[in-house]
């Protein structure tokens, strides 16, 4: 199946696309590169999923916006190529974690988005180079903040 047809099967909501809430490119095509800016857990209805993980909410909650990190992410990449079949693979995911100080599970959090990508594009194309880390806040006290590099079909 193709990615898009992937997606489809897991019958998942894209949020709209977001709008840069800085001075800065949310999407960017360099050679056959794409580099999508770090996106936050954006809603259907343009709100933020909020909250520290380890204060405000569990490491299970904070996956599940990571996930929804994800599909922002894929709402940007279909309002920009207008299909996920112009992706080749994912190259590098970076994941901020917005966590206490003892928090320890970053990785477990940011899987939330990698295993969304491995089921668009396959765990050959779907899982990158990733890295994982925590953060003592992130804006407007989201929980999860991701930005990717993806090679383009």
């Amino acid at each position: 199946m193709t990615p898009d047809e992937n997606f489809a099967a897991l019958n998942l909501a894209l949020p709209p696309a977001p709008t840069p809430l800085g001075v800065y490119k949310p999407f960017l095509i360099d050679g056959n590169h794409c580099y999508v800016s770090g996106h936050g857990p954006l809603l259907a209805d343009k709100s933020f999923i909020i909250g520290r993980i380890g204060v405000d909410m569990n490491m299970d909650e904070g996956k599940a916006a990571a996930q929804q990190v994800g599909l922002a992410i894929l709402a940007t990449l279909k309002q920009n190529l207008g299909s996920f079949n112009k992706i080749k693979r994912v190259i590098k995911v970076l994941g901020m974690v917005n966590c206490s100080g003892d928090f320890q599970r970053h990785p477990y959090v940011i899987n939330g988005c990698s295993e969304l990508f491995a089921k668009v594009w396959g765990t050959d194309n779907g899982v990158g180079v990733r890295s994982a880390v925590g953060m003592g806040s992130l804006p407007d006290n989201i929980p999860v903040e991701i930005e990717v590099m993806f090679e383009l079909a």
